[in-house]
């Protein structure tokens, strides 16, 4: 990230920058993480103004929290855990609503079918493996793999997903965190996670599998 370097090392440079002011530091942050706060925000938000809202509301609890920061967690997955918090706080849940790490117990917990279970192994030692395999996508030109319209078909189920699945899948595969960032922001279990991403994973391809069909 600019003259800061993605490490431990680098991250403890920029916070230092940070905490004295340093523009130029502030400036790198934003420009570096704005585009993935505004992903997250606008998993809770009802349009794109209202997550820009959140995102700068964000940014604000994040300097006057810099001198508290006690660096137990990567920066970014800190700022994560505010901006879920203004999030949900904005969106009217706060009060009445399970933490997302309770969502992604019970979502991970309950029986929910992402594709058709006849599609699975039910039994012996490859239990939930694929029985049926998923389409093979190899004779699928490239222009309409990458095309904007499957980006939006994927998205569109990114979308219709649960809280936590969406949020997982987001993080991970919009994103490209690693698994433990996205397990301390969300504060779930790994367990947790890979059964969440799954889901997700599986749901999503099964939209893209559905718009090729179609072709």
């Amino acid at each position: 990230m600019g003259q800061w370097e993605v490490t431990e090392a680098g991250e403890t440079e920029l916070l230092a920058a940070l905490r004295r002011g340093d523009e130029v530091a502030f400036h790198e942050l934003v420009s570096t993480h704005q585009p993935s706060l505004l992903r997250l925000a606008r998993i809770y938000a009802p349009s794109q103004a209202v997550a820009e809202e959140i995102v700068q509301e964000t940014w604000l609890a994040v300097l006057r929290g810099l001198d508290g920061f006690a660096g137990r967690a990567a920066l970014r997955t800190w700022m994560a855990r505010i901006l879920v918090n203004i999030a949900r706080r904005r969106s009217g849940v706060e009060a009445r609503s399970t933490p997302l790490s309770s969502l992604a117990r019970a979502e991970a917990d309950g029986f929910q079918a992402a594709v058709d279970p006849s599609r699975f192994m039910t039994e012996g030692p490859y239990a939930g493996h694929w029985a049926s395999y998923p389409d093979d996508w190899s004779g699928v030109p490239e222009r309409v793999l990458l095309s904007q319209e499957t980006r939006d078909v994927a998205f569109a189920a990114i979308a219709r997903l649960p809280p936590a699945q969406r949020m997982v899948i987001t993080l991970r595969d919009v994103q490209g965190w690693p698994p433990q960032d996205v397990c301390e922001a969300l504060e779930i279990s790994e367990a947790n996670h890979r059964v969440l991403l799954h889901r997700g994973r599986a749901k999503v391809r099964q939209a893209l599998e559905d718009y090729f069909q179609q072709m």
